[in-house]
């Protein structure tokens, strides 16, 4: 789910090294930087920045572990019983309806405050807020992030996940806030390398909540139509590991020149539901304009991998 804050019109390239993903101008780095679930409508609420004692933002460390663990940790803060509010950013026009309350619990050592977001049960697909709740019904406070200890994510994608295949990643929105990336599916296919050559793109991916058989095809949309391609991938001998290849005219089909946008899908067996290939696996929130690579020229035109706003792969065509 995107918001206008998080989605930018069209689908804008960068420049790029071939073969290389490049990291845009300004985009930001993931990685280290310097409990009871409530489901319930409410309405919107003011909201204020929380400050110190000393008029500076108040800030929240996370740490991830690799179950899927966030801790989440604040400096003392005022109110008697106060809690962490994550809130499901709601689509534009809608109103909120999905929270979840976690107690921030006092250390006694020093007075700062924790809280654990387990595992259990996934969060709902989306843009999730933090807030302070400094006590229930007080005006919740959006916090400024803090300390980021991501490491346990980068190395994500080479655990096996089971179905469903639930990922939550701490990262600051653009006007420097604390929130969680979450994405929750049956099942999933990582994007592990896309390697572009002067005819065509091969991507290697791996199968995550299913396993492949030995009818399994890759599905490729064209976006807004019933348009589909199929291709045969190449799989390991394990049922999860797969790639395949596809050029400039595999995806031609008459646009007269328009642009045409192919969604990337697998279909582990014959009547399957497809499962979308994307890359969701490590510590990066959002990949669109941090992963670019270049495109396949050839026959007047020409063929880009990328990665949507959703983290999902699609193939550009001009």
């Amino acid at each position: 789910m995107s918001t206008p804050e998080d989605r930018t019109p069209g689908e804008p390239r960068e420049g790029v090294t071939p073969g290389v993903p490049q990291e845009a101008p300004g985009a930001p780095r993931e990685g280290v930087t310097p409990g009871v679930p409530h489901r319930g409508a409410t309405p919107s609420t003011p909201q204020t920045t929380t400050a110190s004692p000393h008029g500076t933002p108040l800030r929240a460390d996370c740490a991830t572990d690799s179950d899927g663990r966030i801790t989440f940790r604040l400096p003392p803060v005022p109110g008697a019983h106060p809690q962490l509010l994550l809130r499901l950013r709601p689509k534009k026009g809608r109103s909120e309806t999905t929270r979840h309350l976690l107690d921030l619990e006092s250390d006694r050592s020093d007075g700062h405050r924790h809280a654990v977001l387990e595992p259990h049960p996934a969060l709902d697909e989306g843009r999730w807020d933090v807030y302070l709740l400094p006590e229930p019904g007080a005006e919740r406070r959006r916090l400024r992030p803090g300390l980021r200890d991501l490491r346990s994510l980068v190395d994500g994608h080479l655990r096996d996940r089971p179905a469903p295949v639930a990922v939550r990643i701490p990262y600051v929105t653009k006007d420097g806030f604390l929130a969680l990336r979450a994405w929750r599916r049956t099942a999933h296919a990582e994007a592990r390398a896309i390697d572009v050559t002067d005819r065509a793109m091969t991507v290697t991916a791996r199968l995550h909540g299913a396993e492949l058989h030995a009818d399994a095809t890759v599905r490729l949309r064209l976006r807004g139509t019933d348009t589909v391609r199929t291709v045969r991938p190449r799989t390991d001998g394990d049922a999860r590991g797969f790639s395949f290849t596809v050029g400039p005219g595999d995806l031609a089909d008459g646009g007269g020149g328009a642009a045409r946008v192919w969604d990337a899908f697998v279909r582990p067996t014959d009547g399957a539901p497809p499962i979308r290939v994307g890359r969701l696996l490590d510590d990066v929130a959002d990949r669109k304009h941090v992963y670019v690579y270049p495109a396949v020229e050839r026959d007047g035109s020409a063929l880009r991998p990328y990665y949507t706003v959703d983290n999902d792969l699609a193939i550009e065509v001009t």
